[in-house]
């Protein structure tokens, strides 16, 4: 039996362009792009084909692009750099429902001291605009506010949010690692200072992210050296970085293609299941979302048993993010939403990929309405 793999937002497999950039690179002349000889040149110029691939594909500068190793390190530079950049500032301010890479961080900052606002959000899982305007103060140094929402799907109004952090002088900070490779993103546009993304939920290898800095702001570095403009140190992964451009310029001409068909998938996926299914709802119905990514609860039942019985039939999925899917407490976004523990623990994420078909979403629908229907005998 074939196995469907509906878990893209925990990671995604690597595309084959990826594949081969990658072994290109590593069997290539060794070399490093900080040498000045010659196949230390020639490892720079990959270098800098993929941080032009990324800036073109984020309508940004190739100067304003930090590689990292993910979305954490990503975010932490983020945050911890623009608290360095405003030191008698003490306020952050960050949504209910951000990544734990973003929510743990603020938690220790707390507990070193520093003032830290929770932003509510409504029953599916936006902050309002006025919520944000009755937290900034004067002393706010950060707002930072996922785009896109990893277990949800939910897409924040960003522009509707930061010119309101922008009229208070502070810095606006989006982790956009779900939302970069599956919506069109383009930072001239977007009124954000900083955004953090990774590379292995669109098609590149785990280990490799990157941070958008607009122009002019002079971030301090995390990771202390040369390397980056001198804002992140370490020996460049020139191989991640290599397949990060290449997958950049495979999905630039086909983002909204991509996105169309995740959306038929998913609207068959969801019809599929509160038809078939009863007691099956959809969480943050009401939001824009990420085209590939649907939050279902169902009445009654467990996730860990409905995933357990999905890994038996050959289906990934997820309870929510996969970096606190542990199965032993209720999701914190689910929570901050306004659903109960049970309803929280109720809830399967489905997130789908390029390679999904309508076939598959048939049988996760057949599957889940069999299973259920068995268990309510």
């Amino acid at each position: 039996m074939s196995t469907i793999y509906f878990d893209h937002n925990a990671t995604s497999p690597v595309l084959p362009v990826c594949v081969a950039r990658m072994v290109e690179v590593m069997t290539a002349p060794p070399g490093n792009p900080s040498a000045k000889h010659a196949a230390g040149q020639a490892a720079k110029r990959v270098q800098e084909q993929a941080r032009g691939e990324l800036a073109a594909f984020l309508g940004a500068e190739p100067a304003e692009l930090v590689f990292t190793s993910g979305g954490t390190e990503a975010n932490h530079q983020a945050i911890l750099g623009a608290l360095a950049l405003q030191p008698m500032k003490r306020h952050v301010i960050a949504s209910a429902v951000e990544h734990p890479s973003t929510l743990a961080l603020v938690e220790h900052l707390a507990r070193q001291g520093l003032r830290v606002t929770r932003l509510d959000v409504d029953a599916d899982g936006l902050v309002a605009p006025e919520t944000l305007a009755n937290a900034l103060n004067p002393d706010t140094a950060l707002v930072s506010v996922l785009w896109a929402n990893n277990e949800t799907g939910a897409i924040q109004p960003l522009d509707e949010l930061a010119p309101l952090v922008r009229a208070h002088g502070a810095l606006f900070h989006t982790d956009a690692v779900q939302a970069v490779g599956r919506l069109p993103v383009d930072v001239r546009a977007l009124p954000v200072d900083l955004l953090a993304l990774s590379g292995h939920k669109f098609g590149a290898p785990p280990g490799i992210g990157a941070l958008y800095v607009r122009k002019g702001l002079k971030l301090p570095p995390l990771l202390h050296g040369h390397q980056e403009r001198r804002r992140r140190a370490g020996t460049p992964n020139l191989p991640g970085i290599a397949a990060l451009g290449a997958a950049c310029a495979w999905l630039e001409p086909g983002v909204a293609t991509l996105a169309g068909n995740a959306l038929a998938l998913r609207e068959r996926l969801e019809r599929g299941l509160v038809t078939n299914v009863p007691g099956a709802f959809v969480n943050a119905a009401g939001a824009p979302r990420l085209s590939n990514t649907s939050s279902v609860r169902f009445r009654g039942v467990d996730a860990e048993f409905v995933l357990d019985s999905l890994e038996r039939a050959g289906i990934y999925a997820s309870a929510g993010s996969a970096c606190t899917s542990d199965g032993t407490a209720p999701s914190h976004v689910l929570l901050a939403m306004g659903l109960d523990e049970e309803q929280a623990l109720g809830t399967v994420r489905f997130s789908l990929g390029p390679d999904n078909t309508a076939e598959e979403v048939d049988r996760v629908v057949d599957t889940l309405a069999a299973l259920l229907a068995q268990r309510a005998a």
